[in-house]
């Protein structure tokens, strides 16, 4: 029996949910601390720990040419609660690893109860917890409530920034006409779960397209509170009106980007489309790639519709938007994402400026396991920088510059350079340069863990 005292974790989101298992696997007990459902939010539907409030992609898998997918291994291969439940609920995404959400956050959810020592709490943490807490790993995400969000910024002395995150619809998909509407994944590349045919393509021609621009700019948009107004987007999720607002082919070079799609009703590449990915396991629900919207709902069904193939849609969830907020990481953190001003608190997930889910489980994963040492006496031993871990670590906690930090997926341009050369020696280039550090990186990750090569191959 354990005679540690438990770590506090504040948030029972993708960040939140990793922390504690990696807490408990390492045999202290976890307070995991969600304030749903008697405090909600703005973009949660339900209860459930882990909900994915946006999108159902985790993004590329590649592990070989794409900093997330080696995210993804890397994740793995330190026992993520995450990544492992996502594999087990993967439905077809072409080369991504996207997910059924109500799966993937049910066994979340069962896996995190079912552990005797994991205690779910549920209540509102409404300030700064209280300072028996000796330990504690804040993790509330974009949708920290107001009054620990008040709380964090006095203590810090900082103002939070904060960035508007929009959600895209989801449409049945037996309203979808495939008489206009096709699969195929681009270039007929298969993924995890996938078949190369993983999305549904809605093409359109010259005429179509600009037709659509313009719906997208005149239709009326949800208002801005007077106290949201001067809040900035997040560029990597942009809704799909202002990116039209930035000029009639900015979409077509976004997400309606044509390449490697060919539209078998005409046997032509298309002037733009539209895709779908699959968003449940049962392939009844599809969500419209790239559309996260700030439409109002009645002009998102007259607009959205209309798009061939969809023009008798029926949708499951229309879009939405909602403020996100995230702290200065680089000038309040220190190197284990301790809270300078109060090292008893540590931070993790999208509150630190990380952007996107695997990211933010990623940076709980890191949190849990320095809380856990320390609780353990040792000190936390940090991932190599030339790790997708180290480097995004290091990103959120100096390698970005304080005065203009915003939020960052993990990308090749985090890590050390690589010193690898071709035999002949000039330096790599392509996909041997990106796969060059992807092999540095799962080497020095096994080393870090202890791995042996016999180990990290099985």
């Amino acid at each position: 029996m354990t005679t540690h005292a438990p770590i506090h974790i504040v948030g029972g989101g993708l960040a939140g949910s990793e922390a504690a298992w990696q807490i408990a696997r390492a045999g202290i007990p976890v307070v995991l601390h969600e304030m749903r459902p008697f405090r909600k939010t703005d973009a949660h539907h339900t209860e459930k720990l882990a909900e994915l409030v946006c999108s159902n992609s985790f993004r590329s898998d590649d592990a070989e040419y794409n900093a997330v997918g080696l995210l993804h291994e890397e994740m793995r291969r330190c026992g993520s609660l995450i990544l492992a439940t996502g594999d087990a609920h993967k439905v077809p995404a072409g080369g991504a690893l996207a997910v059924d959400r109500d799966g993937f956050a049910n066994a979340v959810t069962a896996t995190l109860s079912a552990h005797p020592l994991v205690t779910i709490e549920r209540g509102e943490v409404p300030g700064l917890p209280p300072a028996d807490w000796d330990s504690v790993i804040v993790a509330t995400g974009p949708l920290t409530s107001p009054g620990l969000a008040e709380a964090i910024r006095d203590l810090t002395g900082q103002d939070q920034l904060a960035f508007f995150d929009a959600i895209a619809p989801i449409v049945y998909f037996e309203s979808v006409d495939l008489s206009k509407a096709w699969f195929q994944s681009r270039y007929d590349k298969p993924g995890p779960g996938g078949t190369g045919k993983d999305y549904i393509n809605c093409a359109m021609d010259k005429d179509q397209y600009l037709a659509f621009i313009d719906a997208l700019l005149t239709a009326p948009k949800t208002e801005f509170k007077e106290w949201e107004k001067d809040t900035p987007y997040f560029d990597g999720c942009l809704p799909i009106e202002v990116m039209a607002e930035r000029g009639v082919d900015t979409l077509r070079y976004g997400p309606m980007k044509p390449v490697g799609l060919t539209d078998p009703h005409t046997g032509r590449r298309p002037y733009a489309v539209v895709q779908l990915r699959q968003d449940n396991a049962l392939g009844t629900l599809y969500n419209l790639v790239g559309f996260q919207t700030k439409l109002k709902y009645a002009e998102q069904a007259r607009v959205f519709r209309m798009i061939p193939g969809l023009e008798n849609a029926e949708f499951a969830r229309l879009g939405g938007l909602h403020r996100n907020t995230f702290i200065n990481s680089p000038r309040l953190l220190d190197g284990t994402l301790r809270l300078k001003a109060m090292p008893r608190l540590r931070f993790a997930g999208q509150i630190t400026g990380c952007e996107g889910y695997v990211e933010s489980a990623a940076v709980g994963l890191l949190a849990g396991r320095f809380a856990a040492a320390e609780r353990l006496g040792s000190a936390p031993s940090l991932p190599p920088a030339t790790t997708a871990l180290g480097a995004l670590l290091n990103h959120i906690t100096g390698g970005a510059q304080a005065e203009t930090f915003q939020p960052m997926n993990v990308n090749f341009g985090l890590f050390p350079p690589i010193e690898a050369r071709q035999p002949n020696g000039k330096e790599l280039h392509g996909k041997d340069r990106k796969r060059a550090y992807t092999s540095r990186a799962l080497a020095d990750l096994d080393a870090w863990l202890g791995r042996t090569p016999a180990a990290a191959a099985e």
